[in-house]
């Protein structure tokens, strides 16, 4: 299937995505908004995707070898899904199908089944495109299987959500996941240009301001374009705004963040390594990055309490109280003055010492005690509160470490069926260095009274 290129249409105005502009706009496109007269009109003209669609591209290879698969197409707000699934559909020529799973239902995808059948039937192929794909449920997103299957439908999904979690790994496994990144700052700046091109006239701001307008797009050409257009519908010859001129004037987009979604957990992630790769700014930006998406701090508490469990432990045993304390004071604060605790605690736990040797010590003690069962404890460290205990051995040769030598018995405390193993294992950093050296040293004492 050769790539096909449409004939007789008029060179394109502009690209969404920084094509080039030929002319300004026209009188019947001035009810249109800025970004669908921007709108890409061939797969060259797609910019901040050339890692599928440049020409080494994986799309642009499907389409030169004409098998153009089944895909996914996975990206954040305003990166161009709809508009490549478009222009796919052209370059392949085949007829575009479009359903949004938001208003769509079994009787819609049943009809587009049946027309792409009997389109098939007369030799035309179907590319069903399905916005949103992920708000299908499992029993509709199986409904793709045979369609796709037969080649009834090449089956073009778009979804801002990870296909991981928000597809069956059935239609996961007959399409192929393509990852659209977000528009970078070259690629923003270089939308401005068209815009200000179509427009013939430049966006009243200064460079300060101009770059604020593309760090509030965060990566969103269409939400870029619908900035511009405001900007564009001052009067002719405003003086060009400042920074804050500019934030006063456009509302801040809202970060990208879900807290029932993706971004909760890639967020939460890049905090936890943060902190235990010992870097307190990071670790604050994602605390930050966090907060202003609108994240509950109480969860942030939690996940720092655990962290002080987990990636600190011994090496500095004031960091859990000390994570608790957090909590607490933010409980009794609230926000935004409670805020400031849990973020002193980000700080201490990203400069504290790290070990993760209790953590991996109650692993491996866990697995030990699910594999040998119900073994009692030897008699002689149980109680005999009665004479019959005492008759059977309970409590006999049990030593009392505080009369020992240095307060160390070094008696044997493992069940007797069961071979003496040793689980926490501290590092030399921080407080477990000392607790180390006691460990070598209650070591030596024990081989050595067993010897004795």
């Amino acid at each position: 299937m050769a790539v096909r290129r449409p004939q007789g249409n008029p060179a394109p105005v502009s690209d969404l995505f920084g094509s080039p502009v030929e002319a300004p706009a026209e009188a019947d496109d001035a009810g249109r908004p800025l970004a669908d007269r921007l709108r890409p009109r061939t797969l060259e003209e797609v910019v901040g995707q050339d890692h599928l669609l440049g020409p080494e591209g994986t799309i642009a290879r499907m389409l030169e070898r004409g098998s153009l698969a089944s895909l996914i197409l996975w990206g954040p707000p305003g990166v161009g899904k709809t508009t490549i699934a478009r222009l796919l559909a052209e370059a392949a020529g085949l007829r575009f199908t479009a359903l949004s799973a938001v208003f769509s239902g079994v009787a819609d995808l049943k009809r587009a089944f049946d027309e792409a059948r009997a389109r098939k039937s007369n030799g035309q192929g179907t590319l069903l495109f399905i916005d949103e794909i992920h708000r299908f449920n499992r029993a509709q997103q199986d409904g793709f299987l045979p369609v796709v299957e037969d080649g009834t439908v090449t089956l073009v999904g778009a979804t801002t959500e990870n296909p991981s979690f928000a597809l069956n790994g059935a239609l996961l496994s007959r399409c192929q996941v393509m990852v659209l990144k977000r528009l970078d700052d070259a690629a923003l700046e270089l939308l401005v240009g068209r815009a200000e091109a179509l427009m013939e006239r430049a966006l009243p701001l200064d460079e300060a301001a101009r770059a604020t307008m593309r760090a509030m797009a965060d990566g969103d050409g269409r939400y870029l374009l619908n900035m511009a257009e405001q900007l564009f519908a001052l009067p002719p010859g405003t003086k060009p705004l400042d920074t804050a001129a500019l934030s006063s004037l456009l509302a801040k987009r809202a970060a990208l963040y879900d807290k029932d979604r993706e971004e909760h957990y890639n967020l939460i992630s890049a905090l936890h390594k943060s902190m235990r790769g010992s870097d307190p700014d990071a670790a604050l930006y994602w605390f930050a990055r966090m907060l202003t998406g609108g994240e509950d701090p109480r969860y942030i508490a939690r996940r720092l309490t655990r962290f002080a469990a987990e990636d600190i432990g011994m090496a500095d045993p004031r960091a859990l109280p000390l994570a608790i304390a957090a909590w607490e004071t933010f409980e009794r604060m609230g926000s935004p003055e409670g805020e400031l605790a849990l973020a002193q605690l980000v700080v201490h736990l990203a400069t504290a010492p790290k070990s993760n040797a209790v953590y991996a010590a109650f692993g491996a003690a866990m697995r030990a005690a699910r594999e040998t069962g119900s073994l009692m404890p030897p008699k002689h460290i149980l109680n005999a509160p009665t004479k019959l205990m005492q008759e059977i051995g309970y409590g006999s040769g049990y030593a009392y470490d505080h009369d020992a030598e240095e307060a160390f018995s070094g008696q044997d405390y493992f069940p007797e069926e069961m071979r003496r193993q040793s689980f926490y294992r501290p590092t030399d950093r921080g407080a477990e260095a000392a607790i180390a050296e006691r460990m070598a040293r209650w070591d030596q004492l024990r081989r050595k009274r067993r010897r004795d």
